[in-house]
This record gives structure tokens, sequence and C-alpha cells, in this order.
């Protein structure tokens, strides 16, 4: 509260926006468009946020404390070019008195074009040089209009998969990594009913760090002839857009839980970018409104 940020951008699992959590959901939003309206001792947080509602609820009348615009939304990362399906919540908020208008940035990338890359065009294999023999059959589900060519049509870029995220790293099975750090194989993967792996072909399933150590599924990679493995520190990084600069120290076991908290290098960047953008757009707008005539 005393730096005031002009700003504040939070990250949180999907599961906030269930349902059963929704009216902590907007608790939580209240607590940030006011928060200098603090909790008391012992009191619960239903009874917090009943005070908070009174002053959402006359818009912040007669309240002249730090407030901020707050905007949430359930973003899929795979929709701005990372090579994973990971939906998470955002939370942004500015200050109120900057006056700033903003939305969340535009999504870039889809499932759309993903499917006319490979099945229409066949660029997707072309782009990684996979022999027709060795490409998949269409899935069963796709509807016949898609090979007709009219069915998708956009802007958007396609979906990044696992494919185009490890492109370049040697297979860890037969290769101990070389020049790539946090590249080494790891045997004894496994998987289960509900927990398979990421197909190589589509964006990878939502990494995740495992409560009670690294879960099996989630964390390899599926080829299309059924064989899978465990992604190695290096691939996972890839995914979560580490660049291959960054080095991870621990165990394979401990890396994979951080690099599963994780919030995706790139759409971090994304969002921030466009937060700044905004932010400095206003300050010029501001400078030229108060120079003289």
């Amino acid at each position: 509260l005393a730096l005031r940020p002009k700003a504040i951008l939070i990250e949180n699992v999907k599961g906030l926006t269930r349902q059963s959590f929704a009216n902590y959901f907007t608790y939580i939003q209240y607590m940030l468009e006011f928060p200098e309206i603090k909790r008391f001792p012992n009191e619960g947080w239903k009874d917090h946020r009943s005070r908070l509602e009174k002053y959402v609820t006359a818009r912040g009348k007669g309240y002249s404390g730090l407030r901020y615009n707050i905007i949430p939304k359930l973003v899929n990362a795979a929709n701005y070019g990372i090579p994973q399906r990971r939906e998470r919540v955002f939370i942004v908020g500015f200050r109120s008195d900057l006056g700033v208008q903003w939305t969340f940035p535009k999504e870039t990338h889809s499932q759309q074009a993903l499917l006319e890359s490979k099945w229409i065009t066949a660029k997707y294999w072309d782009e990684h040089r996979v022999a027709k023999s060795k490409r998949p059959e269409p899935p069963a589900s796709l509807p016949g209009a898609i090979y007709t060519g009219k069915l998708f049509s956009g802007t958007h870029d396609r979906w990044k998969t696992v494919r185009d995220a490890i492109v370049g790293l040697p297979d860890p099975e037969k290769s101990s990594g070389g020049e790539f750090l946090n590249h080494s194989f790891n045997p004894g993967a496994r998987s289960y009913p509900g927990h398979t792996g990421s197909p190589l072909d589509e964006p990878a399933k939502t990494l995740k760090a495992g409560d009670h150590g690294v879960p099996g599924g989630e964390n390899t990679v599926l080829y299309p002839n059924g064989k899978f493995r465990y992604l190695t520190v290096r691939e996972s990084a890839r995914i979560q857009t580490f660049p291959d600069q960054f080095i991870f120290c621990g165990s394979w076991s401990e890396n994979m839980r951080q690099l599963g908290n994780a919030v995706p290098v790139d759409l971090g960047q994304i969002m921030a970018a466009d937060i700044r953008r905004h932010l400095l757009e206003k300050k010029c707008a501001d400078r030229t409104a108060i120079q003289p005539a």
C-alpha cells in the first residue's frame, strides 16, 4: 500500500472459477479494488466481504482511499502461442485515479489454425519434415467440412505443439544432451487412467507441480506410435517458454515442481508488456493535456 503501484498483475489456478469458489473469487477482487479496507481481527472473510460490498455497490461513493479497477479473465496459454494448454486466472488492476482503459490482449493463436495446418494444407508436417508415411491419420472426430478448406478462416496463427517446443533438442534416450543443460533422460515413466502423456503434435497438457511428487502422465510426451517417456527438465522449460540459457539446479523432481508452478515466461511478458504500454500511453496523454497552448 505504501508503494501505491500503478498496476497489479496476478495469476492463479483455474479452480478459482469453479462455482463453489464464486463468492470467494469475488471477495478477492473486492479486496484488490479497495485494499485499504482491512479485515478486522477475528473477522471472517464473509463478514469482510459484506463490508466491502457496500463500497462496491455504491461505486466507491464516500471512499477516498486507494482504489483499483479490477479485470479478471480465464486465459488459455495456448491461445497466446505457448506450446501448452494451460488455463489460468489472470487478475489485472489499474489504479483508478489514472483513468486507464484496458482489456486483455487479443488472442493470437488458435486450434482451428493448427487443424487446418495439419489436415488441409499439411504445412505443419512439411515444416517438421515428417515423411508422409510417418504422419498420423486425421482424428475420426474431425468434421467432414475441414477437408473442403472452408471450415476455418481467420488471422490467427496455429497453436504451438510439443514438437514445436522441443525441436532441435537431441533424443535424451540416445544422447546426454550435449550443449543443452538439464536435458537428461529420466526412466520409469508411467501412464495412468485420466493422466496420459502430452501428444507430440498437440500443445502439451498443463505441466503440474504435483502435491505428492511429480505426476506421471502430464509430465510425459506421447509419440504417435504409442511410445511415451518423461519430459526432460529442458523440454519442460521449453514448454514453459524459458530460454535455454536458464539453468535449473537440484533434482529432476524438484526442477519439475518449480516448472509446474511457474507462469509461462512469454505469456507473462505479453501481459506485462501490454500493461506497461497502456501506462506509458496514459503518461504521454497526461503530459500533452497540461502543455500550454
